[in-house]
């Protein structure tokens, strides 16, 4: 099996906190994230490993929900969201990087480990198309983010 990696990054106009916050309010995400339709938390408490939830989106002009979960949270660096959909296991790491007192930079890397068989081949072949969707919608996310967070300062 062949695992695939999208990253993409931005710079955003605050400091680690704030920005840690806007990517982890999983009851304020519909609003934030444009690329998000629907959210379901699935788990009580604050956000941290083990934080399931529930996340509708639209690709490719269909809708599509998936299970998400928190693998590792180490706030306000890094954490880790993975999930499992169609045999394709989904891995997205968020590392957020102080670049000042009043800048942060948030590298988000998307990676996608396929199933073998004729489903991983189209997986394969469609690769590059779906690469540059998931690269559009990151950066869309991180747009949201950064809008979001960028608008609180003034």
């Amino acid at each position: 099996m062949t695992s695939r990696a999208v990253v993409v990054e931005r710079r955003i106009a605050a400091s680690q906190g704030p920005v840690w916050e806007a990517l982890t309010d999983l009851k304020d995400m519909e609003r934030v994230l444009s690329g998000v339709d629907k959210v379901e938390i699935l788990t009580d408490g604050a956000f941290d490993a083990g934080t399931r939830w529930r996340e509708t989106r639209r690709m490719f002009g269909k809708e599509a929900t998936e299970e998400l979960y928190v693998t590792a949270s180490e706030p306000p660096e890094r954490y880790v969201v993975e999930a499992d959909s169609h045999g394709t296991h989904y891995i997205s790491e968020f590392v957020l990087r102080a670049d000042g007192p009043q800048t942060t930079t948030v590298r988000m890397t998307f990676s996608a480990t396929p199933p073998g068989g004729f489903t991983g081949l189209l997986a394969k072949v469609l690769g590059p198309l779906g690469e540059r969707a998931v690269a559009k919608a990151i950066a869309r996310d991180l747009a949201d983010v950064a809008a979001e967070v960028e608008s609180r300062r003034g």
